[in-house]
């Protein structure tokens, strides 16, 4: 079976817009996070879709599905954990508790605030997952990247050619990424920025799926500034 898991188990925020966590903040006529489980519904080859939504906005999120209609046989909510890789767990939990274990599963991993990803991403994600057994959305560096290991001095510039701007999807064989996970020391698991990086950890491929710049994460104002214009919608002052 193949499953779709969008990531919502934050609840701080960088905007200083409002108390609400960014992936409920509105972005035209309906939350951010709303707009991407759309996009998610609309990939036919997903046969369930989680979001791992902190524990204290379940019962809000639920609201919001029952607000703009989402199918709510297709679209399960579960708790999240204390930061991404462990909501990602718990989705995987809930999804063996539910439908068994497999080593056919595949997980399509996806940020919450990342409502402008298309179908064509997903879709790559998950021919890519079942190929090579994980995989990552990112685009070329438009930019060139300075390094700096004291904050202060660039230590290096690497070369552009070779650099990449990772995004989400984030693909995998669900048991891999499990078990990789779980072998883990809680020092291996303290350097973790995303799912790809456990892959990475462990000498294990991660494939690269062609994103696009539109398919900005929202994070900061400046970031929310260019998602409602790229919608057409309200202005931010």
């Amino acid at each position: 079976m193949i499953f779709g898991a969008i990531l919502a188990g934050g609840i701080g925020s960088r905007m200083n817009i409002s108390d609400m966590p960014k992936q409920f903040l509105m972005l035209g006529d309906k939350p951010i996070i709303i707009h991407t489980i759309e996009k998610f519904t609309m990939c036919k080859r997903l046969d369930y879709i989680y979001i791992g939504i902190h524990k204290d906005w379940v019962y809000y999120m639920k609201d919001l599905l029952n607000k703009y209609n989402i199918d709510n046989e297709r679209v399960k909510i579960t708790e999240g954990g204390s930061d991404r890789n462990i909501t990602l767990q718990n989705v995987i939990k809930k999804i063996e508790e539910i439908h068994g274990e497999s080593n056919e599963h595949i997980i399509v991993t996806h940020d919450a605030v990342r409502p402008f990803v298309t179908i064509r991403m997903i879709e790559d994600n998950i021919d890519a997952a079942i190929k090579y057994g994980a995989c990552d959305t990112a685009v070329s560096s438009i930019d060139t990247i300075v390094m700096s290991e004291d904050g202060d001095c660039i230590s290096n510039i690497p070369n552009r050619k070779y650099m990449y701007q990772g995004q989400t999807p984030q693909s995998f064989n669900m048991a891999m990424i499990k078990n990789l996970y779980q072998d883990l020391s809680q020092e291996e698991k303290s350097i973790l920025t995303d799912a790809c990086k456990i892959c990475i950890v462990r000498n294990t491929p991660v494939k690269i799926v062609k994103g696009d710049i539109s398919n900005i994460k929202i994070t900061t104002v400046s970031d929310y500034k260019i998602a409602q214009a790229m919608l057409g919608g309200m202005k931010i002052d």
